[in-house]
């Protein structure tokens, strides 16, 4: 097993590093980052197994960092060799957050790096791998439960970010500006510069990126299935696999289909 640790204090680091070679002798620490920045690009060089991942750090927290480094599988879609990794949170106690890591999405790992807290940690993230070997699953950094996590966690981080859920968008249609309910929006999806916004009776276009709506609307109501892709869940109508074995996800009132990238495969597990 081979593990990337972030975190922008080199103590705490190192005391992390230390404490699992005591009770994990056998992990291989391949990396380490100071930020969040630095957690993406070398997950995406060393693909590891296991990512530990500061919540606070400057420039990039943990959380934008994981939600970045969910979607890394998606850059190389042809390449089935790495399918992900799991996510572990460094954390200072907060009750709110460990009661959301105690859910089961991910795990997480409380400072100071005590030998016996830790122990408990590693137990439970050798259990999750070894059934993700068992059973050829995908880690769960993607999906339905963890992108509500991300989007907890990103505001409880961020408490002065208006809590208010975004209820309409202000967009292009034409020469015009209109309107738009939130609630009529079956899909988002993004280009380099713009993105589309398509009810059932208009496509309209905004310049708000995907990773911007995200924080701003209900992830109950919205799943990210793609990495410039938003979904209405109850525009929904199914989803199938094309002659690749990808996911398309059918939407009610409009006749094109979805696709759902690598990362996100497993907001649909049945399929």
């Amino acid at each position: 097993m081979r593990a990337v640790i972030a975190d922008d204090e080199r103590l705490m680091r190192e005391q992390l590093r230390a404490r699992l070679g005591e009770v994990w002798p056998e992990l291989q620490i391949v990396a380490e980052a100071k930020n969040g920045i630095e957690a993406v690009e070398l997950t995406r060089q060393h693909r590891p197994d296991i990512v530990f991942l500061d919540i606070r750090m400057p420039g990039m927290t943990g959380v934008e960092a994981a939600r970045q480094i969910a979607q890394i599988p998606d850059e190389g879609a042809d390449d089935d060799s790495w399918p992900g990794c799991e996510i572990v949170f460094i954390t200072a106690y907060d009750q709110y957050a460990v009661e959301a890591f105690e859910q089961g999405v991910v795990d997480y790992v409380l400072k100071p790096a005590e030998r016996e807290r830790l122990q408990l940690t590693v137990e439970r993230i050798r259990k999750r791998l070894a059934q993700r070997e068992a059973t050829h699953e995908p880690p769960p950094s993607a999906g339905a439960d963890m992108q509500q996590l991300l989007h907890k966690l990103a505001h409880q981080l961020n408490p002065g970010a208006p809590a208010q859920r975004l209820k309409w968008i202000q967009a292009t249609v034409g020469q015009s500006i209109q309107m738009i309910p939130v609630d009529d929006v079956l899909f988002f999806i993004s280009d380099e510069k713009y993105t589309r916004v398509q009810t059932a009776t208009l496509e309209a276009l905004i310049r708000k990126p995907i990773k911007e709506l995200i924080d701003e609307l209900d992830p109950e109501a919205f799943w990210q299935i793609h990495r410039s892709t938003l979904v209405n869940t109850k525009a929904i109508a199914g989803v199938s696999r094309d002659m690749r074995g990808r996911q398309l996800v059918s939407v009610k009132g409009h006749p094109e289909k979805l696709e759902v990238s690598r990362s996100f495969t497993g907001l649909f597990k049945g399929m």
